[in-house]
């Protein structure tokens, strides 16, 4: 963000705007992600509206891992940077690692449950899934952690939004899917979530469940606007996950999980306070083998800890299971 010396005007900008423009993908997921960031701008006095904008990856059937690092997000970026709009909203898992000069992370929200889901079936969970069921899912991340459980089950490519992938369950064309649980939750679809997972069992994605808000770094009354919105703690938490991703220089499809939170921690003189807790991991493709690391730290030094558990990561052979972006 600029210092106040270099603060820009808002001339042209949201004084005469009126309306904030929030740029989002068309999905119902991504529509009812980013209507909920407009409904708390509006509530804080400051009237905002979606702009829709069509991606690579809604117009591609391909899986993501093959479309490219990107696929969801280059589109809204390049609205945003046009003018079409003037906030985007992500999936912050979707975006890049890769830092953008002209662009600011103006708030990270409070983030929904990062956990993934099992949707089966007969309500089986996990380890009821007989050897040979189906389970249909669109992360490399997901498919090898599920093959390293050596349940048996056969993975099968998965793409669409999540009515239709819930619908290749009901329909019995699949046993089961995996899915992030935020999405459900979001749509109002919790109830059909047969289990979570715990991290033990599968590492979410680095930052699943947060979602990022976004506007052009020069645009000082704006950021000042959407920082009202910002979680300090998710924040932090996507901070450590993404520097895990980052310094193993791994795409936001790569098998890679991570998950970070602030925890209570207590010192010798009884005195309470808070740290970051980090746990990530690194599947090979196969399931033949997954390597997991932890760390505990400052919470102010988020990326610090995410840099040094990859350290540790490739210490111990990570990078044979990472591709490089």
């Amino acid at each position: 963000m600029s210092n106040s010396a270099n603060i820009p005007s808002t001339e042209n900008s949201l004084g005469e705007r009126g309306v904030i423009r929030i740029g989002t993908r068309g999905s119902l997921l991504a529509t009812t992600q980013a209507q909920g960031i407009a409904d708390r701008l509006t509530a804080n006095g400051h009237p905002a509206e979606l702009v829709i904008i069509s991606t690579a990856g809604d117009t591609s059937t391909a899986p993501v891992a093959q479309i490219g690092i990107g696929v969801f997000t280059t589109a809204i970026r390049l609205a945003l940077r046009n003018g079409e709009c003037d906030v985007a909203i992500h999936s912050y898992k979707d975006l890049p690692t890769a830092p953008e000069p002209d662009l600011v992370m103006a708030a990270v929200p409070e983030r929904v449950d990062p956990r993934d889901a099992l949707v089966s079936r007969g309500g089986m969970v996990l380890g009821e899934l007989p050897a040979g069921s189906t389970i249909g899912t669109s992360s490399p991340r997901r498919a090898a952690q599920l093959k390293a459980l050596g349940l048996g089950l056969e993975i099968r490519p998965l793409r669409g939004n999540l009515d239709s992938r819930l619908g290749r369950v009901a329909n019995g064309e699949l046993d089961a899917v995996v899915v992030a649980r935020a999405g459900l939750v979001r749509i109002g679809r919790a109830d059909a979530v047969t289990e979570a997972l715990d991290p033990v069992v599968m590492l979410p994605a680095p930052a699943q469940g947060a979602l990022a808000v976004e506007c052009l770094a020069d645009d000082a009354e704006l950021v000042r606007i959407l920082a009202e919105l910002d979680d300090p703690s998710t924040r932090a938490a996507v901070d450590a996950e993404r520097a895990v991703l980052a310094a193993l220089e791994a795409g936001c499809t790569a098998p890679v999980g991570a998950i970070a939170e602030v925890v209570e921690s207590i010192d010798s003189g009884g005195r309470i306070f808070d740290e970051l807790s980090l746990r990530a991991g690194v599947a090979a493709e196969d399931g033949s083998d997954v390597i997991r690391a932890s760390v505990v730290g400052p919470v102010d030094r988020a990326v610090e800890l995410g840099e040094s558990l990859a350290a540790e990561l490739l210490e111990l052979g990570a990078a044979d299971y990472v591709p490089r972006k």
